[in-house]
């Protein structure tokens, strides 16, 4: 579930990412086209393998940025993470790692020279027999060069930062005890839980670059989670936790350190308070540093809560809570300028972005101005506070990153610095409104209405409600596209996708959050979404006997109480990651004191009969949804066993249900395999049961293989026994109506494309004196001129009064890409043939004697298209194929069989003999071209 603030804060802030880092935390109103039709339709592949971009750093000069990218690998099957620098005013990208391993945390060095960083690489080491090391510091020349390896610690180093330009200062844990080497020995890997006296402590240590030297700089017995390092790099501020059942009960609170270096000595600070910081950044000065930190009203648990900002002066030992002139708090951290910070705070379905000036004991508060800052989702500030980078996105906006200049509170001179997902550009978000009605306490719910593609006003649709995690979570104006909640996947089936943010989310302020403490968890929730989804309805925009729910974590326990509070209603779903049975909960989960005792109002061992009355398990038999389940079988925020109960009692109960186990999976999927297999198990249990489309896969049936082919060659249009379509050409002056053989297209894109290059027969009718030998009919023309190609078209547009013409060469060059296995002079040859073999064989070709003998009938080769589409074929072979250049200039592209397939060849011009055609049919602005 996520089910407490729990990620919230373990992201917020690690290794100083903060507002610089990839932390996103809103989705929702913007006017995307409705109409898709003309695009390339949404796919699992475009959902599972996004890339996108984080933990961004401007250079000193404020004229480079290093920062991440992260893609989906199919050969690791796990989301890999690169390194890139930017050029800011040229937006020149390069990618300064490569490979399969994750690389996270660039820094720069404060002469602007070198670049840190962290890395799972392997170690440059002799021994090839010793274990792969865990993450470890890195360095990097800014100008070039091979990466070099700065630690080999036994553990992981989990982050750090520059203290001079000589001096790295990092946290990790300490190494091996000999309690823990003897066990290694014994091979014994029991785990005694909450074991604070062999958990190895997390200390600071010091790294002089130069000579690879590590000293330890702390000797704490407890476990530094975050750490900040003062301007100077004297000081350090920590936070520790001194027990490790913390996250559970929340009983012993972590405790804040400030380190001077040099000696070692501490002092601990927020004693007697309840500021226990997840966020920590020193002020440009050095004078002080900002703490942010969760508050709630409840007497022991920060559960649910806001995000406060406090700052400690060194000078007289003390610290302010920050006035920050708004009562929701903090988005999430801060960024230090010169004359104070930037914030980003909660403002509901949107950020609100605001600058703050030191002055004196006090801060000025500015909001920022200039562009679309509402939907600014991350920043981060150069040293002089003059450069900002800042994240756009919107839920009808995949997100991209932008450079700007910062004067005073207004941004200017936006400039878009990334190009990511450039596919998405082919694809139409579904439209998105942000939404008000009347919940529970007839107090105002706010929440994100993504539309179906291709919506017709005054027309019903069905709908899926999606509430998020957490509870302590929100649904905000933001990108949001994943495995969990593929929102443009659902639209384009035909179907409004709603995300409320009930009572007791986030973003919204400390009253609206802690809400549902005490009892309420299920009551104002549940009220709020049926609110919703009944002002849907009213607005004339659903039809009501065409509700399903779906969701992860919370978002899956809530889906799970909505099919049992109104069973009519909800006609699927699909439940991922949830809980139906809470007393088993509280004892099994990481945090499941805190969570289940602060939102129930008791522990079960105070009132059992309260945690049997609200688990849905005991409700179940009011079920009639047909309920798919997913769970990782390492979950620790909603136990497996938690799967386990809701499927063996629904199948107990003869309800329609469906369960799938994720080996080795945690609380969220992690492996590509697994998201893909949860969306493709999730949209066929809806196209089954919900939209009753679905048509149930052979599982015998191989794909791509001859018989798969063979039925996807069903569609194919023939004329008697030639490829084609019938057309009726128009009685002209000249001559009578008659029927004649035409091309047949189909669809890539918004393009119309020839399913087969221009055979014989159909040029024939173009021209009669074209030889056609008997039982070739269906073989591609061949020996055809770019001016006889131009002619064809020219003479099919004017037969048929529609537009026809030749491919550009722009538009079709992907399509040519990456073909193999088709009729090229490796087929004849039956070996992938080098430059040299193909003169070789030229004479064994010849001998065949007659005018290109190596062509074979069109769509003879294994045709090319995903499951949604028409197969296109001999993109790869048969005949060389013209296309116009942008100049109007003839080009003969794609394979064809007198020539190898070698992608490395500068291809040589096929024989004349080889060289044909395809047609296209629509202008290139229908086409999606200029």
């Amino acid at each position: 579930m996520n089910k407490t603030k729990r990620k919230f804060l373990i992201a917020f802030w690690l290794g100083a990412i903060c507002l610089s880092g990839n932390w996103v935390a809103s989705r929702a109103e913007s006017g995307a086209k409705t109409e898709s039709q003309e695009k390339a339709p949404w796919t699992i592949e475009d959902i599972v393998m996004a890339e996108s971009a984080g933990q961004f750093e401007l250079a000193p000069d404020a004229k480079r940025a290093v920062w991440v990218k992260s893609r989906m690998d199919k050969e690791k099957d796990e989301r890999i993470s690169n390194i890139h620098l930017t050029f800011l005013e040229t937006k020149k990208e390069i990618q300064l790692t490569r490979g399969s391993e994750t690389h996270s945390s660039p820094r720069w060095s404060p002469d602007g020279e070198w670049i840190a960083f962290l890395s799972s690489r392997p170690l440059p080491r002799t021994d090839p027999a010793a274990e792969p090391a865990p993450p470890q510091l890195w360095l990097l020349n800014s100008n070039g060069g091979e990466p070099q390896s700065l630690t080999e610690f036994r553990r992981s180093i989990q982050a750090f930062e520059w203290a001079d330009r000589e001096t790295i200062v990092f946290s990790a844990e300490e190494d091996p005890s000999l309690y823990e080497q003897e066990l290694k020995k014994k091979k014994d890997k029991t785990r005694v839980v909450d074991d604070v006296l062999h958990t190895p402590p997390v200390r600071l240590f010091r790294l002089a670059v130069k000579d690879r030297k590590v000293t330890r700089l702390t000797e704490n017995t407890g476990f530094i989670r975050i750490f900040a390092l003062s301007p100077d790099g004297k000081m350090a501020v920590t936070v520790e936790e001194q027990n490790l059942s913390y996250e559970w009960d929340q009983k012993i609170p972590p405790r804040t350190y400030l380190y001077r270096l040099e000696t070692g000595e501490r002092q601990e600070i927020f004693s007697g308070t309840r500021i226990r910081p997840v966020g920590l950044v020193w002020a440009k000065t050095g004078a002080g540093f900002y703490a942010a930190a969760p508050f709630s009203t409840h007497p022991q648990f920060l559960t649910a809560s806001i995000l406060l900002l406090y700052y400690y002066d060194l000078a007289s030992a003390t610290h302010v809570q920050v006035d920050l002139g708004w009562e929701n708090g903090l988005t999430s951290g801060v960024v230090a300028t010169p004359d104070g910070f930037l914030a980003l705070l909660a403002d509901g379905a949107r950020n609100r972005p605001a600058r703050y000036l030191k002055i004196g004991a006090a801060w000025k508060k500015q909001d920022i101005e200039g562009g679309e800052v509402r939907n600014i989702q991350s920043l981060v500030v150069s040293p002089d506070g003059k450069t900002i980078l800042y994240e756009l996105s919107a839920a009808s906006r995949p997100g991209q990153w932008f450079k700007a200049n910062l004067v005073g509170n207004r941004l200017a001179g936006a400039l878009q610095i990334t190009d990511l997902n450039p596919d998405f550009k082919n694809r139409v978000p579904a439209r998105t409104e942000i939404i008000r009605w009347k919940g529970a306490l007839d107090e105002e719910v706010e929440g994100i209405l993504y539309y179906p593609q291709g919506y017709e006003p005054g027309k019903k649709y069905p709908l899926f409600t999606a509430p998020h995690g957490g509870p302590a979570g929100a649904d905000l104006d933001v990108w949001d596209e994943s495995y969990a909640y593929a929102q443009q996947l659902l639209c384009q089936r035909g179907a409004f996708v709603f995300k409320p943010n009930y009572h007791g989310s986030s973003n919204y302020g400390l009253k609206w959050v802690e809400s549902i403490c005490c009892g309420k968890y299920y009551e104002l929730p549940v009220k709020d979404i049926e609110a919703g989804v009944d002002f849907l309805i009213a607005r004339g925009l659903v039809d009501p006997e065409r509700i399903a729910t779906f969701g992860w974590s919370n978002g899956s326990i809530l889906s799970i109480a909505l099919s049992l509070e109104n069973p009519d209603r909800y006609k699927a779903v699909s439940a991922g990651a949830g809980d139906v049975e809470w007393i088993s909960d509280w004892a099994n989960v990481d945090f499941g004191h805190a969570f289940d005792t602060y939102y129930f109002g008791k522990s079960p061992l105070e009132d059992p009969e309260l945690y049997l009355r609200l688990s849905p398990l005991f409700k179940l038999d009011r079920l009639k949804a047909p309920t798919i389940i997913f769970f990782g079988t390492e979950d620790r925020n909603v136990p497996t066993s938690q799967g386990w109960t809701h499927y063996r009692a629904l199948y107990h109960l003869d309800k329609t249900v469906r369960f799938l186990l994720f080996p080795g999976e945690p609380h969220g999927l992690r492996k590509l395999s697994h998201q893909r297999r949860k969306l493709e198990e999730e949209l066929a249990w809806f196209d089954r049961y919900f939209f009753q489309t679905e048509k149930p896969a052979n599982e015998a049936l191989l794909k791509d293989s001859p018989l798969a082919q063979a039925l996807r060659r069903r569609t194919i249009s023939r004329d008697g026994l030639n490829y084609g379509v019938s057309w009726v050409a128009a009685e002209t002056s000249g001559e009578k109506a008659r029927k004649i053989l035409i091309p047949e297209v189909v669809k890539r894109g918004r393009m119309e494309i020839g399913r087969f290059e221009v055979t014989r027969a159909q040029f024939a009718v173009f021209d009669p004196d074209y030889p056609v030998e008997p039982g070739k009919e269906n073989f591609p023309a061949n020996g055809i001129s770019f001016d006889r190609a131009k002619a064809y078209v020219e003479w099919l547009s004017k037969t048929t009064g529609q537009v026809w013409r030749l491919p550009e060469e722009d538009e079709i060059k992907p399509l040519y890409e990456g073909r193999s296995g088709e009729n090229t002079l490796d087929y004849w040859a039956g070996y992938a043939v080098n430059p040299d073999d193909a003169r070789r064989l030229e004479e064994a070709v010849g001998q065949l004697g007659a005018e290109a003998p190596l062509l074979k009938e069109v769509g003879n080769f294994a045709g090319v298209g995903k499951d949604d589409e028409e197969l296109v074929f001999d993109l790869g072979g048969n005949v060389a194929e013209w296309v116009m250049t942008k100049d109007g200039k003839g080009k003969l592209m794609g394979g064809s069989a007198d020539r190898p397939a070698d992608p490395k060849m500068r291809r040589p011009e096929p024989d004349p003999a080889y060289s044909g055609f395809r047609v296209v049919r629509g202008s290139p602005a229908e086409a999606g071209g200029d």
